[in-house]
């Protein structure tokens, strides 16, 4: 059948503007991309060498952890088009939230800033008005700055993002209902784009979050699963189902549903097709991306802005600091620029170091960050890694991880946690109280203190 082509798409080029209800239908409209497509590449990015400023097209999900991508290795699910992104692009698998919740780990992708900095110490805070935002940066800088799907920083209807043109999706925080909207929108910029200036567009996806209701309907299952047929498909339980009963207070409180192994087994089977309905959106735009001809010129980025317990330590969603939670993707793909079907365990990465990184890659010069550029090791070149990350959660909560070692304490709890990640990456044991691991403690607690030296803590706010 022959397709009609759709007409230009109009744009606000205003830094706060947003799209008319118009342009987001023309937009929303578009066909032609399978929604489970996962043939297509990122086979064809820059010219090597090319002195063009580069595209940048950031996907990010809601609430997926780091090893829920079939590329990595799990066997419960099919993720044909993150596995795209990770053949074509060099991924970090020691990738951390800076803060496992929504709005502050987004405040840290959008300033490179710690979420104490930024002052979005919970969810639906706005950034400090002296901190500028990726949006506005780059705009400054001549790119064409553009944002579809969840804020959370917060967010107003018609919805207005400092920075950004702002492509409307309508309000829905339900990601089985309003994704198909974002990667739509994004579809229908990408196929329609005109212009010469380099664009910055984020495509933000709210699944697997729907797995937030999931757990709140099925709190109180009984030991039963609703589908006949998946009872022998259930996943496994993980190994590290059970946990060390010495953590602080404030990671007790988050360990709620008291469930059969079974019902267990059925919610990670659920989180799993929560995944895939992401991956099935992000097909459709990275299809967009490869029709539209930007993709020779174009740096695609994929991360999420915390994990979920999956039966880790007995937990479901986030907010607390093990790895279930606090360990995300982060995956950049550019072939003949970058590396590709690469993942490094090493450096420690964090969510931080998205706004020096692009910056360097489109040769701008970055605001003050707690993160680095990432460019060396996507290019393959020798860069010294750093001695640790750190993570923060609630007003008191903080993380240190080193290659070897993971330190949790929050402030007034006499309750230290410390793992060995090498023999104990699955955080079991808490070394915190042995003699003979009270040099490492020692040693994480002055990371932890010099760290927070360097801060620039917002003043406290209700």
């Amino acid at each position: 059948m022959k397709t009609r082509k759709p007409k230009p798409m109009l744009r606000e080029r205003a830094a706060n503007a947003g799209v008319t209800r118009r342009i987001f239908l023309q937009s929303g409209a578009l066909g032609g991309a399978s929604l489970l497509a996962g043939r297509g590449s990122l086979s064809r990015a820059f010219a090597a060498g090319s002195s063009q400023r580069p595209n940048f097209l950031f996907i990010s999900t809601d609430q997926q952890g780091l090893d829920t991508i079939s590329a990595y290795g799990c066997r419960d699910v099919a993720t044909p088009n993150m596995d795209r992104l990770v053949r074509n692009g060099v991924s970090f698998t020691e990738s951390y939230s800076t803060n496992p919740l929504c709005s502050p780990a987004r405040s840290s992708w959008f300033t490179g800033r710690m979420s104490s900095e930024t002052g979005v110490i919970g969810n639906s805070r706005g950034i400090r008005p002296e901190i500028p935002n990726l949006g506005q940066w780059l705009s400054r800088e001549g790119y064409e700055t553009v944002y579809a799907g969840k804020w959370h920083l917060p967010s107003s209807f018609p919805p207005k993002i400092p920075g950004f043109t702002v492509i409307p999706t309508g309000i829905s925080g339900q990601g089985n209902i309003g994704d198909s909207a974002v990667s739509r929108a994004c579809e229908g910029y990408l196929r329609n784009r005109r212009g010469a200036s380099p664009f910055f567009l984020v495509a933000s996806l709210l699944q697997p979050h729907d797995i937030c209701e999931w757990v709140s309907q099925h709190r109180n299952a009984a030991d039963e699963i609703p589908y006949e047929g998946i009872a022998e498909r259930l996943p496994a339980l993980p190994a590290n189902h059970d946990y060390d009963r010495r953590e602080p207070a404030m990671v007790a409180k988050f360990r709620r549903p008291q469930w059969s192994e079974r019902q267990w087994r059925y919610y990670l089977w659920s989180y799993y097709r929560h995944v895939e309905m992401a991956d099935a959106e992000i097909g459709r735009i990275l299809d967009a991306l490869e029709n539209s001809g930007l993709a020779d010129n174009t740096i695609v980025f994929f991360t999420s802005d915390h994990g979920e317990g999956r039966a880790r330590h007995h937990m479901v969603l986030k907010n607390y600091l093990y790895d279930e939670a606090a360990k995300v993707p982060m995956v950049w793909c550019a072939s003949n620029r970058m590396r590709s079907n690469v993942q490094l365990a090493a450096p420690l990465v964090s969510g931080a170091d998205i706004v020096p990184t692009v910056c360097d890659l489109a040769g701008v010069k970055a605001p003050r960050t707690a993160g680095r550029s990432l460019r060396p090791w996507l290019e393959g070149k020798n860069a010294e890694g750093r001695e640790f990350v750190a993570a923060e959660v609630t007003r008191n909560g903080r993380m240190i991880r080193t290659p070897e070692f993971k330190y949790i304490t929050y402030q007034g709890d006499p309750v230290e946690q410390l793992f060995d990640m090498r023999s104990d990456p699955g955080e079991t044991k808490n070394l915190a109280g042995e003699s003979k691991y009270a040099s490492v403690l020692d040693a994480m607690r002055k990371h932890l203190t010099d760290w927070e030296a360097h801060l620039e803590v917002a003043s406290p706010r209700a």
